[in-house]
């Protein structure tokens, strides 16, 4: 089979690999529809390996050259003997975090915090940039007829959406900021929408990501720090500030903006990750009570849930695809056209399947 595999920075070879066969009892073999380009993913082929492991990795046993790809859809083409919940024929979207049974961690729903998990596309040896993959039962997600192999592809992020929406709490008749309009942000800002918020303001410096958002509708978008505060204190009640920020640009400036918007007693989910260690105003964040809470990856038995959201149009989070390739293409018009300065992109789907 076709797959795309990284060997170094800036090396994604699209290779002949042998395909996966003969399941275990636990495992499902797919053919893949659609994979997405994932931020990880654009850091990773800039600078890594950085979660590519270099040495065997010590759950799953992989290391480079690895297959990427952990946001994808695809049919179900094996199934073995212990698999029950898809068959043959189903379409599934994938979730990556590798749970181990049992673990401290995986047992509370809280798989994606152990040190002893994988990833899908990241640390296994399979990924969605491939004709075919094997995963196990528990990261396959059926998706009813009303969703599409393209909705289906970009379930992973929507999920980390729904994570920082429900750690933050924002319910109907919420405010709500949004720091950073990338894929995530711009799906953070749909999901706060879909849980019934009553104002979602956007913050986001690139003027081609603003267009985008603006014209996904619904939201109040700047790129003006002073006008989006004059907003907010002028249109939220008695002007004190947002009930809930989601900081989704992974930039210390957004974060200290969120500190500044959000309400006394509100609550700041921190969804972007920093390379650096950022300063943050402590004494600002005690004196407000402000509640700070750290979001990582997602839960995968939401899985189920989220795909509801989206059949029910809840939760459209095709609006956020910009852009389509194919594994021939995928790094000359999806990695560099992704890692290109200014651009404003938001996802590009791979179309793997033919």
């Amino acid at each position: 089979m076709k797959a795309l595999r990284f060997h170094k920075a800036h090396e994604l070879r699209l290779e002949d690999v042998p395909a996966p066969r003969d399941p275990r009892p636990g495992d499902v073999i797919v053919k893949v529809s659609h994979a997405g380009i994932c931020g990880t993913d654009l850091h990773e082929y800039e600078s890594g390996p950085i979660i590519l492991p270099v040495e065997p990795h010590p759950v799953t046993g992989a290391k480079i050259p690895l297959i990427l790809g952990h946001e994808f859809s695809a049919t179900v083409t094996a199934v073995g003997s212990a698999v029950r919940s898809v068959k043959v024929g189903d379409r599934v979207a994938i979730i990556p975090h590798l749970n181990k049974q049992g673990e401290y961690y995986a047992r509370r729903n809280l798989g994606q915090f152990s040190a002893e998990t994988g990833l899908v596309g990241l640390t296994w040896h399979w990924g969605g940039m491939a004709e075919y993959a094997l995963v196990p039962e528990p990261n396959v997600v059926r998706l009813p007829d009303s969703v599409t192999d393209e909705q289906g592809a970009v379930v992973e992020p929507a999920l980390v959406a729904l994570n920082a929406i429900d750690n933050a709490g924002v319910c109907v008749g919420s405010t709500v900021l949004v720091t950073g309009a990338g894929p995530i942000g711009a799906l953070t800002a749909l999901c706060a929408q879909a849980a019934g918020a009553a104002a979602i303001y956007v913050f986001e410096p690139n003027p081609g990501r603003r267009a985008r958002i603006e014209a996904l509708g619904g939201f109040r978008v700047f790129g003006d720090r002073e006008a989006l505060m004059a907003d907010i204190a002028e249109n939220t009640d008695s002007g004190v500030g947002v009930d809930f920020a989601i900081e989704c640009a992974g930039h210390e400036a957004a974060l200290g903006l969120c500190v500044e918007a959000v309400k006394r007693t509100g609550t700041i989910a921190q969804v972007g990750l920093f390379v650096g260690k950022p300063s943050v105003d402590m004494y600002r964040i005690c004196e407000k009570g402000i509640r700070l809470i750290g979001c990582w990856g997602n839960d995968i038995t939401a899985g189920p849930r989220l795909v509801g959201m989206i059949a029910s149009g809840r939760f459209p989070v095709e609006k956020v695809i910009t852009g389509r390739v194919t594994l021939e293409t995928a790094v000359s018009s999806g990695f560099d056209a992704l890692t290109r300065r200014g651009n404003d992109h938001l996802k590009i789907l791979i179309k793997v399947a033919a």
